[in-house]
């Protein structure tokens, strides 16, 4: 009769090799030989902004657990540790006990740096109506918050995130700059009369080339009087502003951002974040560009399906565009006021096929992979763990001393850990698009 560590090894589908799987390693990687690379089952978060049935990415990669019959939203595909939807390598082994066992699957340098843990949280989204207006706190605001309120924000940790587009995504990203918040309180007067007539004519006397703190400061006290309006005078301001740009868009086309304003106004009726919308940059990504959000930056993300990779953590301070929880102080007081535009990140080429996107952040990287039909790429040892996703077409995934090949579709996905050599290629006629988190290869390097 095959011994447990057997048979969970064949549930896993890592071949009966024998690996050990739940046998502790000790730190200096004298434990048990690693496995090449591990099958992952992740979890679907069914927030209601998510998109639904086949018309939903994160439902089609998941088909085998959510199935895209499923009638609620799918809007997250989880691939990480994180306890709010840890994955697994089976019912009853989840991928963050098994690594507590086995800290070589992560490196020396990763395991000393993050406890043990797993430093990044990799997701797909599939938007179909808008985010909250949010922001992501730094390390001392996540602690501070996580003691504070637990129930809400439910770790210590900072969350710089990062989306790369597989559609055309929108998203809302960062203040807008002074002359067009100028133009703003000239020309919408429902923003006007919420923000008030000394914040406005402060905001207004200000000049382009002053820059710094003063702008900020004004900046910061104008968004702060709107986005604490009252209830009663924001749905009022909200009514008023369908009604005029309905008007004028008998007569005249509306600006983008007007046409994005009644467009949230459907999605959120007499919602704060319909106005807030006016104050920030609107972001238009093509599939392959990518968007970086540091700490303590407001962003919404509007519509379109994307990777997305993270420190791991789950902390959102929101104020807008959500049922959820607001806490709209805590955001008011802890946003940067940057008035830069978002850098919108094209990626490098590391080798053909692979484009590679590096944040500013030491948790982690992402890789595209596109695959034409009959190619193959190898991604060298890398001194920290892996996951990859296979997201369009079918191949053979090789990793490290083993033996066999591994078959891969769509929806597959893999954990591998530190020092893998993994060689992809493709079968059939389709290309493959593939997507890999990483730990920054700057601080692995």
């Amino acid at each position: 009769m095959a011994s447990p560590a057997a048979s969970l090894e064949r549930r896993l589908g890592l071949g009966g090799m024998g690996l050990g799987l739940l046998a502790p390693a000790d730190g200096a990687g004298n434990g048990p030989p690693m496995p090449g690379l591990m099958r992952l089952r992740c979890a679907v978060q069914h927030y209601e902004w998510g998109r639904r049935g086949a018309g939903s990415l994160v439902a089609r990669l998941a088909a085998g657990d959510a199935g895209t019959g499923d009638d609620r939203p799918c809007a997250e595909l989880w691939m990480g540790t994180h306890p709010s939807a840890p994955s697994s390598l089976a019912p009853d082994v989840s991928l963050r006990d098994w690594i507590a066992r086995n800290p070589a699957a992560l490196g020396r340098a990763v395991a000393a740096r993050w406890g043990g843990d797993l430093p990044f949280l990799f997701k797909v989204l599939s938007v179909a109506k808008a985010l909250s207006i949010q922001a992501h706190p730094d390390r001392g605001l996540a602690a501070a918050l996580h003691a504070l309120r637990p129930a809400t924000y439910r770790d210590a940790n900072h969350k710089p995130e990062m989306a790369v587009a597989v559609t055309e995504f929108h998203a809302l990203c960062g203040f807008a700059a002074t002359q067009e918040l100028k133009e703003v309180l000239r020309a919408v007067p429902e923003v006007q009369e919420l923000v008030g007539k000394e914040e406005c004519r402060k905001l207004l006397s200000v000049k382009e080339q002053d820059g710094g703190i003063g702008v900020r400061s004004y900046l910061k006290s104008a968004f702060t009087k709107l986005m604490v309006a009252s209830e009663g005078a924001v749905s009022e301001a909200i009514a008023k502003l369908k009604s005029r740009l309905n008007a004028e868009s008998k007569v005249r086309t509306l600006t983008k951002k007007e046409q994005l304003v009644l467009s949230l106004e459907k999605q959120y009726p007499g919602d704060v974040g319909v106005l807030a919308a006016y104050f920030m940059n609107y972001v238009k990504l093509s599939p392959g560009e990518a968007l970086y959000v540091g700490a303590n930056e407001p962003h919404a993300y509007l519509s379109g399906e994307c990777i997305e990779c993270m420190a791991t953590s789950d902390n959102v301070v929101r104020a807008g565009l959500t049922p959820k929880y607001r806490d709209v102080q805590t955001l008011c007081s802890m946003l940067t006021y940057d008035q830069t535009f978002p850098e919108v990140l094209q990626g490098v080429p590391v080798q053909p096929y692979v484009t590679r996107y590096t944040p500013s952040t030491d948790e982690f990287e992402v890789d595209r992979y596109l695959l034409p039909s009959g190619k193959s790429v190898t991604m060298s040892p890398v001194p920290g763990p892996s996951i990859f996703l296979i997201m369009e077409g079918e191949g053979e995934i090789q990793a490290g001393t083993m033996p066999d090949n591994t078959k891969t579709n769509e929806g597959d996905i893999f954990f591998v850990p530190a020092h893998t050599e993994v060689k992809l290629c493709t079968s059939g006629p389709r290309s493959m698009q593939v997507y890999r988190a990483g730990v920054n290869s700057r601080f692995l390097s």
